[in-house]
């Protein structure tokens, strides 16, 4: 615990790091928070984004207000959803409660972002744009995003006239180790292609994608802006380094199955907040709310990349079979064949992705990670 005196500085205006600079602020403590980017979200562009409502137990919404975090962002609730196996065959998911809510990432006022901007900045919080900390001269809390990347995703952010609705596929063809989407909401949209491998084909990938939903789900894509992104991760082995704390996806708190990593983000940011406050060791409350879950996340991911097409297949019917929350929720709960595979998971998770096409002899690109 800091002298509380002294200001916390926050290095990363993401959602673990506004989560974060609320509740110390509300806290009563000098907040400052660093942010290299001239926005929040400008790593996104206004895209969807699926906030997970499956693990846990409550509802995310929920555990947000409990934590002092207003969801005042906009937010649709996703109780169905149209999946595709890869085989091209259709199987309808739903579900009695919502089993994601669909949020706008980005710079826009209707964001995630700015509604979590909005409200460090109400309770105190100072944010500093365009900030970039090389050094914490003073314990901090370090909430920078990804460190090196090992999921890639490419689409287009649109408009359109088409009529709402989710659809999900699940296809090595369009997306190698991960899946495809498209998202459509209020005459905005959002198709991609979210990889786990074989970056360089991304490109490939994304036409595939596009031209797979526009036979499929009659994608219609009006003033289409190019987006992309990289995310991270891996196997998280401290929640603190030279005594400041890490969070987020800086720490590796990611599922390691789909990368559905917001609502792990902001709870490590509350932890953050809970911990400099003196409310609790942090390194206890990441291990003990978020560690299992990423563990059972990264043996999923181990069965997902090994379990073939015939097993991708069978796992969409089963999901599609029942109640999907309900499935997911199964999906991603820690059990004991979880934690008898996670040593086998946890090193081939350490292994670099490499590329054969890279034509770099030590590649250390977000692409490839081609690097030791």
């Amino acid at each position: 615990m800091t002298n509380h005196d002294d200001p916390i500085t926050i290095v990363g205006a993401g959602p673990a790091g506004l989560a974060c600079a609320i509740l110390l602020a509300r806290g009563g403590r000098r907040v400052i928070v660093h942010e290299r980017r001239s926005d929040v979200g400008a790593r996104f562009h206004g895209d969807y984004q699926g906030l997970e409502n499956w693990t846990g137990g409550f509802n995310a919404l929920e555990e947000l207000a409990s934590a002092g975090i207003n969801p005042s962002f906009r937010h649709w609730p996703v109780s169905h959803l149209t999946a595709f196996d890869p085989d091209g065959e259709t199987h309808e998911m739903r579900s009695d409660e919502p089993f994601c809510y669909l949020v706008r990432r980005g710079p826009g006022s209707d964001t995630l972002d700015h509604a979590l901007l909005d409200q460090a900045l109400a309770a105190g919080a100072e944010v500093r744009f365009n900030s970039t900390m090389n050094r914490l001269s003073s314990p901090g809390v370090l909430a920078t995003g990804p460190p090196r990347g090992n999921i890639m995703a490419v689409g287009y952010q649109f408009q359109t006239e088409m009529a709402e609705g989710q659809w999900l596929a699940v296809s090595d063809e369009l997306a190698p180790g991960g899946y495809a989407y498209l998202l459509v909401r209020d005459g905005h949209g959002t198709v991609a292609c979210c990889m786990f491998r074989a970056f360089h084909g991304s490109n490939h990938h994304l036409q595939r994608t596009v031209a797979f939903f526009t036979n499929k789900a009659g994608l219609e894509m009006q003033a289409p802006q190019h987006i992309s992104g990289a995310g991270n991760y891996g196997i998280p082995c401290r929640g603190e380094h030279e005594g400041h704390l890490l969070t987020g996806e800086h720490a590796g708190f990611q599922d390691a199955l789909a990368g559905f990593g917001m609502r792990t983000a902001i709870r490590s940011g509350v932890h953050a907040a809970y911990s400099l406050l003196g409310g609790g060791d942090y390194e206890a409350l990441w291990r003990h709310s978020i560690l299992p879950g990423i563990r059972q996340s990264i043996s999923n991911r181990l069965i997902y990349a090994r379990m073939g097409r015939r097993g991708r297949r069978a796992l969409v019917r089963r999901i599609a079979a029942g109640d999907t929350r309900a499935g997911l929720s199964r999906l991603y709960r820690p059990h004991l064949w979880g934690r008898m595979l996670y040593p086998f998971a946890e090193f081939s998770g350490r292994m670099p992705q490499k590329d054969p096409r890279c034509c770099h002899r030590i590649c250390t690109c977000v692409r490839c990670r081609c690097s030791h």
